[in-house]
């Protein structure tokens, strides 16, 4: 009888962004949200370019790397009463692997150690809100395109 082996652990490592990275987050961004986007007809490069440059602060940007290969981005803002997870991407080729749940327990663990909750945005339609939702955020609000969500400080991730 054959065995079966468990998934793989990946090893991910999240490290510091630079100025210079920009145009390699904004492919990764679009390369990320392609699909999403055009079911909702609403895929446009240069709008994506452009809105992601308009707020890029590369100090709270990290890339994410698993086993030394770049397979995506986080950003995350601190606010007043909340710890904001603005971006989370990973490639298409690298998802399904659970490097986004490693990450997101990361940030997790960060805003609860400062005591703040985390809020976050999804595209509507987009696999995202079930992978939010799985992950113990609460549906808080929605707007046209986007969905938001939060998840209350201190509580245990799955």
């Amino acid at each position: 009888m054959p065995t079966i082996s468990p998934p793989k652990q990946e090893r991910v490592s999240l490290t510091p962004v630079h100025e210079n990275d920009a145009e390699e987050l904004v492919a990764l961004r679009i390369e990320a949200m392609r699909d999403s986007l055009m079911q909702i007809d609403r895929f446009d490069p240069d709008r994506a370019r452009a809105r992601f440059l308009s707020g890029f602060c590369p100090e709270r940007t990290r890339h994410i790397d698993t086993d030394g290969k770049r397979v995506g981005f986080v950003v995350v803002q601190p606010q007043a009463d909340t710890l904001l997870l603005d971006h989370l991407y990973i490639r298409p080729g690298s998802q399904g692997r659970h490097i986004g749940s490693l990450v997101l327990a990361r940030i997790i663990e960060e805003a609860n150690s400062q005591g703040l909750p985390v809020r976050v945005g999804a595209l509507r339609g987009s696999d995202s809100n079930r992978f939010y939702l799985r992950h113990g955020f609460t549906l808080v609000g929605q707007q046209e395109f986007d969905n938001y969500y939060l998840r209350p400080c201190g509580e245990a991730h799955e």
